[in-house]
């Protein structure tokens, strides 16, 4: 044999008397070990008999002695010796061990696995197997989960699931993401989906984001009929971590350490920039009219580097009969700007334990959190015109002024920001109990029956007081100003399924009964005050203020609840794993629905077919699976605010009578006995597919969803109604897309591995109608959105026939010598702005993404592990009012230094504020949303560890965009889409180091 990397040097060996005694000993071990050596060669197929390329094979027992089959599924390889074994290992197949045994050749047939289609996905009050799932369903496991300093369980996913968009448009460490599934469908209904924790309703803040095991996400109307009027904006099932039966205990942490900056910041004048267009002769008034002779940069003086800690801790752990899993989160999260913060702690214990030959199973849960942040407005975390007062605040002025005192001036609207914040006191604090009781009871294999008991509770307390240095002592003669107030809820949740599964033949059925039962109850009460002798007890003595007996107190209460009762069933179909199907039914009442129509029903169905285990697809062997999708299902939203059925009275002004100071009774709420819930239609067609045994799988789906029955409020006459509106269902508006998914492995051997994953999604949305024969709107549409301050107009159109989101004001096209803005009118006809009225506005643009991009990537080399996620929206513009209100040399405040620039290469602007087209920007964007590196310790470094992982992420990395905002991923909720606020809480970058472990 050949020997290899080996070269004879006689000169090299030491001569002991007869010099050939070291060369013959030498050949005779070499001899010995070529002898063990054994070249194996052979080739690698599949069950069909077709090559697989790229198949890897290692010697077992080493980490070196590796090979790659290569194009026709061939490969040689050196044994160390004639009975080594090898590992055969590609994926989409299951991974086989091979004996050597003296062979020369060896053909390896390989055996697909089946786990990714035999894999288990939660669907409506159950499971079921991938395979089988009919519906528009996507799933995401921890692993895949984006990592380091997110806000909310939903950022977990983000860019992870067609159609499903999240974003995260502030920076405030309290704010959650804003999530939309396949577009808006209600005029004045939510657009968030219905959150299930374990099964349970609740929120994407009920568990720690560290706690959480997979995410499933229903998207179309049969998947989601089954939850009746909480399913058309999609449901988002949460599964935790938890133990299973004959499980060794672990212990499991994951913590990190995080960093936080502002993404980007607004370019306005500072101080030497301001003196030098003085020197220019700019002259302004108002704030900036003189040099007071500092230099402050007023956004540095209220901002930080934030810094924040993570850690998460869970045991687990069971015998044959019980298992148990606890877990512990500990989450301190600073804001960008000081008194911003958000700390939270969050305990999580769930006990099964199985009785009767595991017949009867029982399940206890508790889910208990506390959360505290400080409040720089009267009960939020932030108040946004902090902001605003530090970006147009003269930089000439100082902080405080020679005797120490905060430096103010008295100009309307404009305060010291770093004085505000220092002089406001302020705590909220959320606690939140949940705790879950369920039996089950299986009578054999094919029929069970389960009952669960939820009861959920969450309070809050909240404190707010403004000292005598306030501001708004300082200048409007406040003397101290404190608010308290708290709210609470509790809600029961009840719920009986009976579950029966039946199999003989080719045959696959089963079938679910169940009823739910869910009551809400929420209260609270406030109280305000001002004046008061001292600061020393801020809000905690709220009842000292003078303003008590001077008129100038405030107080407050309320108390509402509302009930769902529903009834439902599915049945599902499988015949030889070819023809699927699934049909459910719901059937609901609410309490807020009107008296004549109390309950509703909700249907679905869905079928499947599995073209690729038809016989006349043998051939086909590169196809993993085929499957087309074809479903329908109606869900509701449900009906408005609680009462809004009902008539209400309200108390309004007092009136003298016999003496008497009575308060008047005023009508503030029309009776409809025919409000009900809005109803969405859908359609969805889809293709599921996978090629090269699993080396590329993805999805196609389509969707129509059609809500009818839309709620929005109408002007009605008085009389015959007692109140000027009325909540109705008249409007209708469609929504139609389509979202294409598309997972590759391009390369895996035993040391190196990159998966992607691409996600492609459109929506098309159109208002069909707003009126009917019985409510009618005075014109075919209504504004929403609003400028502010001065400019005081609406921002969009909502109108029939028209998309949701669409801009509305003047079209500028040009401006005049003098630096006045020339306006296009719907006509044609270019006019001054001066001379222009709210009749030449016309539509500017759309504030609604047309399509959504991601791009996730993992790499594995060795121990090592590289994940780069990116993600985009096109397609749509963006009012940037920083633009609209800072960047004009007329106003009185500081102004950004493009203020200064000629506008369309003419002239400097001179006009006053005005909402034009010139501030409506394209905002398509891409992100390079989340990078992640980690490293694995080998298990032999750390004896003690089944794991060891330490990583190194960074989120909202880079922003490739034309937009000259600051960050073009900006609001989107409600009917006024893409305003980008001129002082909502800037976006951060954040730079996290973590570890976890598991012991």
């Amino acid at each position: 044999m050949k020997l290899t990397n080996y070269k004879y040097r006689s000169p090299g060996f030491p001569r002991f008397g007869n010099r050939h005694v070291p060369i013959t000993l030498f050949m005779m071990l070499l001899s010995l070990y070529t002898f063990a050596q054994q070249t194996v060669k052979g080739v690698v197929k599949d069950q069909n008999g077709i090559p697989i390329a790229g198949a890897t094979i290692i010697e077992k027992g080493t980490t070196a002695n590796g090979i790659s089959t290569g194009f026709d599924g061939d490969f040689e390889i050196t044994t160390s010796s004639e009975t080594a074994i090898l590992i055969v290992s590609y994926i989409g197949f299951t991974t086989q061990e091979v004996l050597v045994n003296g062979q020369t050749f060896l053909e390896i047939t390989m055996a697909e696995d089946t786990q990714e289609l035999d894999e288990v996905v939660v669907i409506g009050y159950g499971t079921q197997k991938k395979a089988d799932v009919t519906s528009a369903v996507a799933t995401v496991k921890s692993e895949d989960f984006i990592q380091g300093n997110v806000k909310d369980a939903a950022q977990l996913i983000q860019g992870k699931v067609a159609g499903l968009t999240i974003s995260t448009p502030s920076g405030d460490p309290t704010a959650g993401s804003q999530i939309k599934l396949r577009g808006i469908s209600s005029l004045t209904g939510g657009t968030g989906p219905l959150v299930l924790v374990d099964g349970v309703p609740g929120s994407l803040n009920t568990v720690a984001p560290e706690d959480i095991e997979s995410i499933d996400v229903l998207k179309d109307g049969s998947a989601t009929a089954i939850y009746g009027t909480r399913g058309t904006n999609g449901v988002i099932i949460i599964t935790t971590k938890s133990g299973a039966y004959n499980m060794k205990p672990t212990i499991e942490y994951n913590g990190y350490a995080s960093m936080s900056i502002i993404a980007n910041e607004m370019d306005f004048l500072n101080a030497d920039e301001l003196r030098q267009k003085w020197d220019e002769g700019y002259t302004f008034n108002g704030a900036n009219f003189e040099d007071f002779g500092s230099s402050t940069d007023w956004v540095d003086e209220i901002t930080r580097n934030a810094y924040s800690q993570v850690h998460n801790l869970i045991l687990r752990g069971g015998n044959e009969t019980t298992n148990l899993t606890a877990s512990v989160n500990y989450r301190d999260i600073e804001g960008i700007f000081l008194k911003s913060d958000n700390k939270k702690y969050t305990g999580r214990v769930n006990v099964n334990h199985a009785m009767f030959d595991n017949k009867l199973k029982a399940n206890m849960g508790i889910i208990v959190s506390e959360q505290q942040f400080n409040a720089l407005g009267d009960g939020t975390s932030f108040n946004p015109y902090i902001y605003r007062q530090a970006l147009i605040r003269n930089p000439t002025e100082p902080v405080k002024d020679e005797e120490g005192n905060w430096f103010e001036r008295d100009v309307y609207f404009y305060d010291n920001p770093v004085g505000y914040i220092e002089e406001t006191i302020g705590m909220n604090r959320y606690r939140n109990v949940r705790f879950d009781a369920s039996l089950t009871y299986d009578f054999n294999d094919h029929l069970s029956v389960k009952g669960l008991y939820t009861r959920k509770g969450n309070s809050n307390i909240r404190g707010f007081y403004q000292t005598k240095n306030h501001v708004s002592t300082v200048k409007y003669g406040q003397d101290g100003f404190a608010s308290r107030g708290t709210d609470d809820y509790v809600g029961n949740y009840g719920q009986f399924t009976l579950d029966y599964n039946q199999s003989f033949g080719d045959h696959r059925f089963t079938g679910l009964l169940g009823y739910n039962y869910e009551d809400n109850t929420n209260e609270g009460f406030w109280a305000t005050n001002r004046r008061f002798p001292t600061d020393g007890f801020t809000y905690n003595n709220i009842g000292s203020g003078q303003g008590l007996q001077e008129g100038e107190a405030g107080m407050g209460s309320y108390k509402n609840s509302d009930k769902l009762i529903a009834f439902f069933t599915r049945v599902t179909y499988n015949y030889d794993d070819r023809y699927l199907l699934m049909a459910s039914l719901r059937r609901e009442g609410s309490s807020r629905f009107g008296e004549d129509n109390k309950w509703g029903y909700f249907p679905g169905v869905s079928a499947g077919w599995r073209i690729n285990n038809e016989s006349f697809m043998e051939s086909a062997t590169w196809l993993t699976n085929l499957k087309l999708r074809a479903g329908f299902g109606v869900t509701g939203i449900n009906a408005g605010a609680n009462y809004q059925s009902l008539s209400g009275l309200n108390y309004g002004s007092y009136f003298l009578y016999n003496g008497q100071w009575i308060r008047s009774l005023i009508p503030s709420r029309n009776a409809n006995p025919d409000l009900k819930w809005e109803k969405k239609e859908e359609i969805n067609i889809g293709l599921d597919f996978g090629i090269l045994s699993d080396r590329i799988t993805g999805s196609i789906d389509y969707y129509n969803r059609r809500t009818n029955d839309a709620l929005y409020n109408y002007s009605v006459p008085t009389p015959p109604y007692f109140y000027g509106t009325i909540a109705a269902n008249v409007a209708e508006v469609k929504n139609t897309g389509l979202e294409f998914l598309l997972n590759v492995t391009p390369f895996q051997t035993e040391n190196f591995n990159w998966t992607a994953n691409l996600t492609y999604s459109t929506n098309t949305n159109e208002i069909v109608s707003l009126s009917n024969d019985e409510f009618q709107l005075t014109n075919d549409f209504f504004d929403e959105g609003y400028t502010g301050e001065p400019i005081q107009i609406s921002t969009h159109r909502v109108q029939e026939g028209q998309p949701i989101g669409n801009f509305f004001g003047w079209k500028s096209v040009d401006i005049t010598e003098d630096g006045i803005w020339l306006i296009e009118t719907p006509d044609g006809e270019i006019i001054p702005a001066t001379e222009a009225s709210t009749d030449d506005r016309q539509v500017l643009g759309n504030g609604l993404p047309k399509s959504y991009f991601s791009w996730n990537n993992t790499v594995r080399y060795k121990n090592w592990d590289f994940n780069i996620n990116l993600r985009g929206a096109f397609d749509y513009q963006i009012l940037n009012f920083s633009r609209m209100f800072y960047e004009n040399p007329t106003i009185s405040y500081n102004v950004l230094d493009s203020a200064f620039d000629e506008v369309y290469g003419k002239a400097v602007l001179s006009d006053v504020q005005r909402y034009v087209s010139y501030y409506v920007e394209d905002g398509d964007f891409l992100k390079i949303d989340n990078v992640t590196i980690g490293y694995t310790l080998p298990k032999d470094v750390l004896k003690f560890a089944k794991d060891f992982r330490i990583y190194a992420t960074g989120l909202n990395l880079a922003t490739f965009t034309s937009y000259k905002g600051i960050d073009p991923e900006v609001n989107r909720d409600g009917l006024s889409p893409g305003n980008d606020d001129r002082d909502k809480y800037p976006s951060t970058t954040t730079f996290s180091v973590g570890l976890n472990f598991t012991l």
